[in-house]
C-alpha cells in the first residue's frame, strides 16, 4: 500500500493534528499573559523615546549642517566682518545658545552673541587633523551640556577664522504631557540633560519632594541599565525581521508605588538608514523616557476557557476518528479482504457485506459476483432478492454523507472560536497611558513637521540674504545648486522677479503659477487639486525689489517625517480637513475617512486660552475600538500660519493587550481547527470517497453482467487493490463464459 495514499493516512494525520490543536488549545488561551502593565504600555514607551531619539538626532544634524552650509556661503563671497557674521547668522536662525568667531592662528576672539562659551576648551592645533572640526560635547560650569560645532571662515588674502555655535541637548518639542520625564544619557550612563521632572527646590510640600527624589532615583536606575544595552549592535539588539528602528531600542520596568509602576523606554540616536552614520548618531547619545503608569489590579490570568476548549475538541475529535474508522476504515478494509478470497477461488463463505454507503453497494456486488463465479447467472435470482434494493436504498448514506456530518462536528468546535468566542471589543480595558501617548506622540510630531518647514524657510532666507542685488544669475544658479545639493527637502529653487520671470533656478521644473509673482506668505500652498500638493517657501532677496527665493518642497519629504511606528495611520490636513500628506496611501485633497476625525480635528484647533491644543479619544463604536489624536501647528514660526493639522488613529486590536490577544489566539485556534478538517477530509475525499464511488458504480455494472468494461485501478491502495481484485474476478468470470459456450457447442468440444 501507498505510504501516502489509502484510508489510513488521512485519519491517523487527523487525529494527530486535532490532538496537537488541544494542547495548544490548552495552552495558549489559558496561558495568556494578563499583566497588570500591558506590554503595549512598554512598547509604546519604547516608540516614544525613539521619537525623541529622532527628533534630537534631526535638529542636531540640521544644526550642524546648517552652520557649515552658511559659512560655505559666506566663504563664496566677499570677505564679511566677524561682527556681521554673527549678526547676520542671528537673524536667520535663533537655535544657537551661543555663537562666536575667533582667529585660528591668534586664538584671540573677533565677535560673540549669546552665553558665553568655553573658548578654552578649544585645541585649534587638532583643527588641521581629520575631523578636527567635527563637533564635540562639553561640560559647562554650571553642570551643563553644551554641543559645540566649528565651521571654517575663509577669504583670499584674509587669516582663517573658526565660527562657533552652541547648542544645548534638550529636546526640540517633544510633548512630555503632565506625568513624563524625558532624559539624554552620554556613553556612560550619564545624565547630560533631562526634562520633566522639575528639582526639589522648586516644589512646594514634603510629599512632592519625596516623590521628586524617587522619581530622580528612579530615572538614575533607568540610565545605568539604558547605557549597557545601548552598547549592543543594532542587528543584536532586537528579533531577526524585526525591522522598524535602525538604532538600539526597547522598554524597561521599574518599581511599584501605590499602584502605578514606573515604565522607561530607550533609544540610541540612529541615522534614518540602517549601517549609515551622522554627526550626531556618532556622539554615543541615547534617550531615555520615563512615565508612572497605573496598574490594573483586576488582570488575572484564567486557563478554565482553555481547558474547556481542548476538552471539547478532544471529544468531538474521538467521536469524529471513530466515526471514520468504524464506517469508512473498517469496512473498506474487510471489502479488501474479502475481494482477496474470492480472487483466490475461496467461494465457500458468502461475503460479509458492511451495513450502509458504498462499501455496502460492493459487498452485496461481490456476493453477486461470487455466486455467478459458483455458476449462477448474473441476472437477479431468488438469492439476490433480500439485496436487491439495498444498494438503491443506501445511495443516499454514502461516505460523502459521513464525511459531511465529521465536518459537521469539526465546524461545531471551529466555528465559534473563529467567529463568537472572546471578542475583546465590548470588554478590551485599554490603559489610558495609550491614548495619553497617542496624543503626546501626535503632538511631538506635529511640532517636527512645522519645525522642519520653518528650517526649511530659513535656509531660504539665508541663501537669499547672502545673495544681494550684486549676485549674477551663474551665481545664483551655483548657490541653489549646493543648497538643492545639501537639503533633499526641496524639489526645486529658483529666484522669482516680481512679474514672476525666474532669473536663476536647480532642480526640476518651477510648479509656480506663470506670470504671478512671489506670494506674500512665507511657506504656503499654490494648489487646491490635483494628484500632489505644491507646497512652497518664499524669502525675499534684499537689494533685488521684491524678488525672491522660492523652494518647493518635495512631498516625500514631508511624508517621510510622518512614518512612525506605533501611531497607526497618520495625515497631514490643511484648515478645510483636506488630506495633504500621509505615512500611507492616500489620496491628495480627499476628505478624512469618518466624520469624528472630522469632528476631532475640528476640537483640537478651538483655542484653550492663547492657543489650540492637541487630542486624544478612545473611540467605541461598531467599527471597533480605535485610538485617535489630533495636534494642530503651534508654537509660532512661519509654518504656524499655513492652519494645518496632524491627525493620527489606529484600531486598539492591533496593539498588544491582553483582551485582544486572547481574541486572536482564540481566531487562531479555530482557523487552525477548520484547517485541519479541511485539508484531513478534503484528502480523504479525494483519495478514498471518489475512488470509492466510482468502484461502487463499477462493481454494481460487474455484477449485472458487464464483462466488458475494464478495471483499472487509480491508486496503489485499499480502493486500488479491490479493483484489482475486481478485474481478477472479471477475467475469471470471462474464462467461465468461454469454458460453458465450449461446452454447449459440439463443434467446439470436438476441436478440443
Amino acid at each position: 500500500m501507498s505510504l501516502l495514499g489509502g484510508i489510513r493516512p488521512p485519519i491517523a494525520v487527523l487525529s494527530v493534528l486535532l490532538l496537537s490543536l488541544a494542547g495548544i488549545t490548552a495552552l495558549s488561551l489559558g496561558s495568556v499573559n494578563h499583566d497588570r502593565l500591558p506590554k503595549a504600555v512598554l512598547t509604546s514607551q519604547q516608540h516614544f523615546a525613539e521619537d525623541g531619539a529622532n527628533a534630537l538626532r534631526a535638529s542636531l544634524d540640521e544644526s550642524v549642517t546648517d552652520l557649515n552650509r552658511t559659512a560655505a556661503l559666506f566663504n563664496s563671497g566677499d570677505p564679511v566682518s566677524p561682527d556681521a557674521v554673527l549678526d547676520k547668522v542671528g537673524r536667520v536662525y535663533q537655535k544657537w545658545r551661543g555663537t562666536a568667531v575667533i582667529g585660528i592662528e591668534s586664538g584671540k576672539l573677533l565677535a560673540a552673541r549669546g552665553e558665553n562659551l568655553p573658548l578654552t576648551a578649544i585645541d585649534r592645533r587638532k583643527l588641521s587633523e581629520e575631523g578636527g572640526l567635527g563637533p564635540r560635547m562639553i561640560r559647562l560650569e554650571n553642570g551643563e551640556t553644551r554641543l559645540l560645532s566649528f565651521a571654517l571662515l575663509s577669504w583670499e588674502g584674509e587669516p582663517q577664522q573658526l565660527l562657533i555655535a552652541s547648542s544645548s541637548l534638550r529636546f526640540p518639542g517633544i510633548s512630555l504631557g503632565k506625568f513624563r520625564s524625558i532624559a539624554v544619557l552620554d556613553s556612560t550612563g550619564e545624565i547630560v540633560s533631562s526634562a520633566g521632572i522639575p528639582e526639589p527646590e522648586q516644589v512646594l510640600t514634603d510629599l512632592q519632594r519625596a516623590g521628586v527624589k524617587r522619581a530622580n532615583k528612579q530615572l538614575e536606575a533607568f540610565a545605568e541599565v539604558a547605557a549597557e544595552k545601548a552598547k549592543q549592535h543594532p542587528l543584536k539588539a532586537k528579533e531577526p525581521g524585526s525591522g522598524g528602528f535602525p538604532g538600539v531600542s526597547g522598554s524597561l520596568t521599574g518599581e511599584r508605588f501605590k499602584g502605578e509602576r514606573a515604565a522607561a523606554g530607550y533609544a540610541t540616536l540612529a541615522a534614518t538608514e540602517p549601517g549609515e552614520s551622522t554627526i550626531a548618531s556618532s556622539l554615543g547619545l541615547t534617550v531615555l523616557a520615563m512615565v508612572n503608569v497605573a496598574e490594573d489590579p483586576t488582570r488575572t490570568a484564567d486557563p478554565l476557557f482553555g481547558l474547556l476548549a481542548a476538552g471539547a475538541l478532544i471529544a468531538i475529535g474521538t467521536l469524529t476518528i471513530a466515526l471514520l474508522l468504524g464506517v469508512v476504515q473498517r469496512p473498506l478494509l474487510r471489502l479488501f479482504l474479502e475481494s482477496r478470497r474470492l480472487t483466490r477461488s475461496d467461494l465457500r463463505r458468502p461475503v460479509t457485506v458492511p451495513r450502509s454507503g458504498e462499501a455496502a453497494r460492493i459487498g452485496v456486488s461481490l456476493e453477486r459476483l461470487r455466486r455467478q463465479l459458483l455458476g449462477e447467472p448474473p441476472g437477479d435470482g431468488p438469492h439476490d432478492t433480500p439485496t436487491a434494493s439495498r444498494p438503491h436504498r443506501l445511495r443516499r448514506l454514502g461516505t460523502r454523507t459521513l464525511l459531511a456530518v465529521c465536518a459537521v462536528l469539526l465546524l461545531a468546535w471551529s466555528a465559534p472560536l473563529a467567529l463568537l468566542l472572546n471578542r475583546a471589543d465590548d470588554t478590551v480595558v485599554v490603559p489610558q497611558q495609550l491614548v495619553n501617548d497617542q496624543r503626546e506622540r501626535t503632538d511631538t510630531l506635529t511640532d517636527r513637521v512645522r519645525r522642519a518647514f520653518n528650517e526649511g524657510h530659513a535656509d531660504l532666507t539665508s541663501v537669499a540674504t547672502l545673495m544681494g542685488d550684486q549676485t549674477t544669475a551663474a551665481h545664483m544658479t551655483t548657490v541653489l545648486e549646493r543648497t538643492l545639493h545639501e537639503h533633499p527637502r526641496y524639489r526645486s529653487l529658483y529666484v522669482l522677479d516680481p512679474d514672476g520671470e525666474i532669473l536663476a533656478r536647480a532642480g526640476d521644473k518651477p510648479r509656480h503659477p506663470s506670470g504671478e509673482g512671489p506670494g506674500e506668505e512665507s511657506v504656503t500652498l499654490l494648489n487646491d487639486s490635483g494628484k500632489e500638493p505644491v507646497i512652497a517657501g518664499y524669502a525675499e532677496v534684499p537689494g533685488r525689489a521684491g524678488a525672491a527665493v522660492v523652494g518647493e518642497f518635495r512631498v516625500d519629504f514631508l511624508n517621510g517625517m510622518l512614518k512612525r511606528p506605533g501611531l497607526g495611520e497618520i495625515r497631514v490636513v490643511d484648515a478645510e480637513h483636506r488630506m495633504i500628506g500621509g505615512n500611507t496611501g492616500y489620496r491628495a485633497f480627499s476628505e478624512l475617512p469618518s466624520k469624528r476625525l472630522d469632528s476631532l480635528v475640528t476640537g483640537s484647533n478651538v483655542r484653550v486660552g492663547m492657543n489650540p491644543r492637541p487630542g486624544g479619544v478612545l473611540y467605541r463604536d461598531g467599527d471597533g475600538v480605535q485610538l485617535a489624536a489630533a495636534a494642530p501647528f503651534t508654537g509660532g514660526g512661519v509654518a504656524n500660519g499655513l492652519g494645518w493639522t496632524v491627525v493620527s488613529w489606529q484600531p486598539a486590536a492591533g496593539l498588544a493587550i491582553p483582551e485582544y490577544s486572547l481574541q486572536n489566539r482564540t481566531v487562531l485556534a479555530g482557523l487552525l481547527g477548520l484547517t485541519a478538517a479541511a485539508a484531513c477530509l478534503g484528502w480523504l475525499h479525494i483519495v478514498v470517497v471518489r475512488p470509492l464511488r466510482e468502484l461502487a458504480d463499477r462493481a454494481e455494472a460487474l455484477a449485472d453482467g458487464d464483462r466488458r468494461t475494464v478495471l483499472y485501478p487509480r491508486h496503489h491502495d485499499e480502493v486500488g487493490a479491490i479493483t484489482r481484485s475486481l478485474e481478477l474476478i472479471r477475467q475469471s468470470l470471462l474464462e467461465q463464459r468461454k469454458q460453458g459456450a465450449a461446452v454447449d457447442d459440439p463443434t467446439v468440444a470436438g476441436r478440443h
